[in-house]
């Protein structure tokens, strides 16, 4: 057992002791303790949530790649502010000590990020540039072989000590009051401030995204499956958290306290998300009908 009271998977002990009546494949793979259905089902979602923010991104590409106008449908704002909250969250679940599946997908989706800052950069200059081609096919043919190749060998994730967070969690009184919650040490309270940062950062990127589709009066170019595929992954991750039995000791106030960055960043912005959905729809609606209209008027004028 640590000196926080967090049990560590790489202590002086083993499954059996540590996390007794557990997953082994849990603990084994991912370096936490499932002990009951609530572990499980924390496991299991959190698993289906870095599985959407994984393919989330995929149809944007698609749709970029097809259209060519990346430039003109997503804000720049909103790529560097989603960067900025994912390049903080990475931050904050290291120092908070956070949980293992919220690192993995924090590490990821810095890199998928990253991925397409450079499409955007790509497009940007492509449109602008256009007599100079051949260059910039070559930049982004060397971009992309550079990202893949961090994507194939990402560095490596130390889950050793606290930060493995695999304690024998159980939802029991003790002698802890739920109502109590537990201390911060100083490495928890930088982690809390950047994973608040990164909340903030998230919250403020779906801002230029809607102005932008505003001012368009469209969302062409902009894949609707990426949102989607955003809202599901982030409802499927704060539930996750919220599920995830407090370690042993800890009450749920207290557990909810130090998760709550987390929790406000992904659950927080679905708000803003469904805003951007409703966009699509009115603006998909807009263009039907108007598309209607030139087909009537094409018919008259015969």
């Amino acid at each position: 057992m640590s000196s926080d009271g967090a049990l560590s998977r790489f202590s002086d002990g083993n499954f059996t002791s540590l996390c007794p009546n557990g997953s082994e494949w849990v603990w084994n793979g991912l370096g936490e303790c499932a002990q009951d259905a609530r572990d499980m089902a924390s496991v299991v979602l959190g698993l289906l949530s870095i599985v959407c923010f994984m393919v989330s991104s995929m149809p944007q590409y698609y749709s970029s790649c097809r259209s060519g106008n990346m430039d003109r449908a997503l804000s720049i704002w909103f790529l560097l502010l989603w960067l900025g909250g994912d390049s903080c969250n990475l931050v904050g679940s290291f120092l908070a000590d956070q949980l293992p599946l919220q690192t993995y997908t924090a590490v990821y989706y810095v890199l998928a990020d990253l991925l397409m800052l450079g499409m955007y950069t790509y497009y940007k200059a492509r449109n602008q540039l256009r007599s100079d081609r051949s260059v910039l096919n070559v930049l982004g043919v060397l971009y992309l072989l550079g990202t893949s190749a961090v994507l194939v060998t990402p560095p490596g994730l130390e889950l050793g000590g606290d930060a493995a967070r695999a304690g024998s969690g159980r939802r029991t009184l003790l002698s802890v009051d739920e109502a109590s919650i537990q201390a911060f040490s100083t490495k928890e309270i930088v982690g809390f401030t950047i994973g608040s940062v990164s909340s903030v950062l998230y919250l403020c990127s779906r801002l230029p995204q809607m102005y932008t589709n505003y001012k368009r009066k469209s969302t062409e170019g902009l894949s609707f499956f990426l949102f989607a595929l955003v809202i599901l992954g982030n409802t499927t991750y704060g539930l996750s958290v919220l599920l995830k039995n407090p370690d042993y000791g800890q009450g749920e106030a207290s557990y909810v306290v130090h998760h709550l960055p987390w929790l406000i960043g992904s659950l927080g912005t679905l708000s803003l998300d469904l805003i951007i959905s409703v966009q699509f729809m009115m603006y998909r609606k807009k263009h039907i009908d108007l598309i209607q209209s030139d087909e009537t008027a094409a018919l008259l004028g015969n």
